[in-house]
C-alpha cells in the first residue's frame, strides 16, 4: 500500500471513529489551565516527575557495578540525538574522578615533538561538531540467548547504543603537530581509569575522522562518558573510543592489550578467531511497538532506529507479516554518515497475531542479517557485533514479546550469566 492510499484508509478510519480520539462534542471542554503560580525560575532544567521511570537499564546479573554496561531506554526515546543523562555507559573499572586543572593529554613515541596539552589548551584550538553513533561491540548479547528470551525489550535487545552531537580537536591537528616519523603505524590510546585501558588504532582511521572530544550535545562531557576527554572513533566499536584520555603513544606496532585480544574478538562458526574487527556492522530495531508494550487494534505509527559503521543509512524496510512481505519505510530527520538514523511506517493493525521486523541497507549496499544467516557466519559462543534482524510478536491480546525465531540443529554450549552488560548467557 503506497503512502497516497493509506492516507486515504486512515481518513476514512478518523471518519468512522476506527481511531478512537475523543472529539470536540457534546460538552468535552480543553484541559484546564494551572490554577495558581507555578514553580519559579530555576537554574538547572529538571524532567517532569512523571517522567522519573524513564532510566538506563543496569543488569542485576552484574558482578560489580565497576565494570558493565547500562543501557539506554532506546524504547522510550525519540530523535537521533540521546539526552547526556541517558546515553549508554560502559565502564571497566568505575568512573575516574579527574580534576579538569590538573588534566593533562600526551602525545608521544613516534613523532618529531612530544607534546602536552592542558584542558584549555585543546579547547582553544580549531575544532569540529559531528553527529556520531557510539555503540558498545556487546550490543545485542541477548541475541546469542537460546532459545530467545520472550520478554527481551528493545532497551535491552540494542540499548547499548546512542547518538550525540560531539565537539572537539580533529586528532589529525594534535598528531601533525608532533609531527609523524615514518614508523608511526599506529596508535595507542591510553584512558585514565584503573584500568589503564588501552586500544590501538591504524595511523590512517587516526589522521581521517578521530575527535578528541570536550564536549557532548553542547555541554562538557558528563564523567561516565570520559570527562574531561574522549576520543569518538567514527562508526568503530565503543571499547576504541576510549574515554578519559590520558596519553597517546605513536607506535610501529599494535599494542596486543588485553582489550583487543582476550575480549573484543570474534568467533567464527568455524572456531576461527578474527581480530581488529572494529567497524560497527548495519544494524535497524524497531522501539515502537517494542517488548513490553500493549497494542490496540488500529492505526500505528511503526517507529525505530537504523545505523551502521561503514556510513549513511540508504533504506530502511519493515515487515508487518513475519518476513513475507516488506515495505520501504521512511527515513526523518537528518540522514547522516555514523549517525543514528530514524525510521517510520504507517499500519493499521488489525487485531490478529503478526510478527514485525525491520531491516536496514547502507550505502554500501549491505544488510542485516536473518538470525540463522548470522549464525552461519559467527560462533555460538561469540560474544560481539551482534546485529541479526530483531523480530516483535504482537498477540492477538496486544502483548508485545520477542519475536525471534529458535534456531534449528545442536543446543547453544553451556551458558553462564555475564557479558559486558550482565545480560547475556557467555561460554
Amino acid at each position: 500500500m503506497n503512502r497516497r492510499r493509506f492516507l486515504q484508509s486512515l481518513t476514512a478510519a478518523l471518519a468512522a471513529g476506527g481511531l478512537r480520539i475523543a472529539r470536540a462534542e457534546g460538552g468535552f471542554r480543553p484541559f484546564p489551565p494551572a490554577p495558581a503560580l507555578g514553580r519559579p525560575l530555576q537554574p538547572i532544567g529538571e524532567r517532569a516527575p512523571s517522567e522519573a521511570g524513564v532510566v538506563r537499564y543496569i543488569s542485576n546479573n552484574l558482578p560489580s557495578r565497576h565494570t558493565g554496561a547500562a543501557f539506554a531506554p532506546i524504547g522510550e526515546l525519540d530523535g537521533i540525538v540521546t539526552p547526556n543523562g541517558l546515553h549508554f555507559e560502559r565502564d571497566h573499572a568505575g568512573v575516574p574522578a579527574i580534576d579538569p586543572e590538573a588534566y593533562r593529554l600526551v602525545i608521544h613515541g613516534q613523532v618529531e615533538r612530544p607534546l602536552m596539552f592542558t584542558l584549555a589548551d585543546l579547547m582553544r584550538l580549531p575544532s569540529e561538531n559531528h553527529v556520531y553513533f557510539i555503540e558498545c561491540a556487546g550490543n545485542g548479547q541477548n541475541g546469542y540467548r537460546e532459545p530467545p528470551e520472550p520478554t527481551l525489550t528493545a532497551t535491552r535487545s540494542r540499548g547499548l547504543v546512542s547518538g550525540a552531537e560531539w565537539t572537539g580537536v580533529p586528532l589529525r591537528i594534535l598528531l601533525e603537530e608532533a609531527g609523524l616519523k615514518p614508523g608511526g603505524r599506529w596508535i595507542l590510546a591510553e584512558g585514565a581509569d584503573a584500568a589503564a585501558w588501552v586500544r590501538s588504532i591504524p595511523i590512517d582511521k587516526g589522521l581521517r575522522d578521530v575527535l578528541v572530544a570536550y564536549k557532548q550535545n553542547g555541554e562538557a562531557l558528563r564523567p561516565e562518558q570520559g570527562y574531561p576527554v574522549r576520543l569518538v572513533v567514527p562508526g568503530w566499536e565503543g571499547s576504541i573510543q576510549v574515554k578519559w584520555l590520558r596519553r597517546i603513544l605513536v607506535a610501529d606496532e599494535p599494542a596486543m592489550s588485553r582489550g583487543e585480544t582476550s575480549e573484543y574478538t570474534d568467533v567464527r562458526a568455524d572456531g576461527r578467531i578474527d581480530f581488529f574487527t572494529w567497524v560497527m556492522e548495519p544494524q535497524s530495531i524497531i522501539t515502537r511497538p517494542s517488548g513490553g508494550q500493549v497494542l490496540a487494534p488500529g492505526y500505528h505509527e511503526i517507529r525505530g532506529l537504523a545505523w551502521s559503521g561503514f556510513g549513511r543509512v540508504d533504506r530502511v524496510e519493515v515487515s508487518t507479516d513475519d518476513g513475507a512481505t516488506w515495505r520501504r519505510a521512511r527515513l526523518t530527520g537528518p540522514v547522516l554518515p555514523y549517525a543514528l538514523t530514524r525510521f517510520v511506517l504507517d499500519w493499521s493493525w488489525d487485531g490478529r497475531e503478526t510478527v514485525l521486523m525491520s531491516r536496514v541497507v547502507d550505502e554500501r549496499g549491505q544488510t542485516q542479517p536473518t538470525r540463522s544467516e548470522f549464525f552461519e557466519r559467527w560462533g555460538r559462543n561469540n560474544r560481539y557485533h551482534y546485529n541479526a534482524i530483531q523480530a516483535w510478536r504482537v498477540g492477538a491480546d496486544g502483548r508485545v514479546q520477542n519475536g525471534d525465531p529458535a534456531l534449528a540443529g545442536a543446543p547453544a554450549p553451556p551458558l553462564r550469566a555475564g557479558g559486558c552488560g550482565g545480560e547475556v548467557f557467555d561460554g
